[in-house]
């Protein structure tokens, strides 16, 4: 090998030498050696120093690369080893600050990642579709919807039908309120008696009642009777034009309605006591007399006249309903103002 520097021992040069080729003059021989043959490319009995045989009185180093190698020209294989340890722990260094930095180059990756996604959650949950950078869809094959900016309008209130004439228009009766031959409340039947219809209100009452009836517009009064256990009673329905005329017959009433005989009752609250009750839905005013059919009088422990003043009452408050509601589900479904 050549380090690029002169042989040591000098410049002398020597006879017989061939074949070095390295552009230094050859190494001078000892006196008493036989001059050495080239060599070439195989290996001669004796491998001579690339820079040439020295004195022995004062040999010479040759220039070492690694401190501490050996002068001969045999490698120094632990200066060598000591180096491919350094280079490989600097390749080890580089290797571990490689993965660093692509440690940081992949957080850095998902960090970017995750203020991204939540940059667009963000933009989902303050309603904007459309994220940076890209365009919102659209779409011609469909129109959009639209929506009428009048708002609809309720549907119709039974009670609206059954407090004006002028809206309260479905037929009327006596077999209309109070259909068939039987009537069971709760489980408790009650056969009927004997209907009526008339327009003279009057008629058909007791005390001061027909004249509060009259002097409020009483128009027409429809009539029943139940019987249960011994105990009739008789249910009057007073018709007013509207709903303000009812109630104030309601608050004026005094006495009460005529008993209803016929149809297999036999005369009831005649000269004795009875129960009378009054009230009042929509234009209509409604009201019972119950009474013991054997014209025992009523008290207050008679609970069986009192169940069955209520049965029939409640039943004949439900009829009434019912008529509101029947017309007012007919008008909900035809076409109204406003639609």
């Amino acid at each position: 090998m050549s380090f690029g520097g002169p042989p040591p021992g000098g410049e002398q040069q020597g006879q017989g030498q061939q074949g070095y080729g390295y552009g230094y003059p050859p190494p001078q021989q000892h006196p008493q050696q036989q001059p050495q043959q080239p060599y070439g490319y195989g290996y001669p009995q004796q491998q001579p120093s690339p820079y040439g045989q020295q004195a022995p009185q004062q040999p010479q180093q040759p220039h070492n690369p690694f401190p501490g190698a050996q002068a001969t020209g045999t490698p120094d294989w632990g200066a060598l080893a000591d180096a491919s340890a350094h280079r490989g722990r600097r390749k080890r260094w580089l290797l571990i600050g490689g993965g660093a930095v692509a440690a940081l180059a992949v957080g850095a990756v998902v960090a970017t990642a995750i203020v991204s996604t939540n940059k667009n959650n963000d933009q989902a949950k303050n309603g904007d579709p459309t994220p940076t950078g890209s365009v919102a869809p659209t779409d011609t094959a469909s129109p959009a919807p639209t929506f009428s900016s009048v708002a609809p309008l309720p549907p119709p209130n039974p009670m609206d039908y059954i407090s004006d004439a002028a809206k309260d228009k479905a037929p009327l009766s006596a077999d209309g309120l109070f259909p068939g031959r039987k009537l069971t409340v709760n489980k408790r039947p009650y056969d009927k008696g004997a209907t009526s219809t008339t327009t003279n209100c009057a008629s058909v009452t007791q005390g001061g009642l027909g004249t509060v009836l009259k002097n409020n517009g009483c128009t027409r009064v429809i009539r029943a009777t139940y019987v249960r256990d011994g105990v009739a009673v008789t249910v009057g329905v007073a018709v007013f034009p509207t709903d303000e005329q009812a109630l104030k017959a309601k608050k004026q009433a005094s006495g009460g309605i005529a008993p209803l005989t016929g149809a297999g009752v036999k005369d009831f609250c005649h000269a004795t006591v009875c129960l009378r009750r009054t009230n009042a839905i929509g234009r209509y005013v409604y009201l019972t007399q119950a009474g013991f059919q054997n014209g025992r009088k009523v008290t207050t422990g008679d609970k069986g006249v009192f169940q069955t003043s209520d049965d029939v009452g409640t039943f004949t408050f439900n009829q009434i309903y019912a008529r509101g509601r029947t017309q007012a589900s007919a008008a909900a479904g035809a076409p109204r103002a406003g639609q």
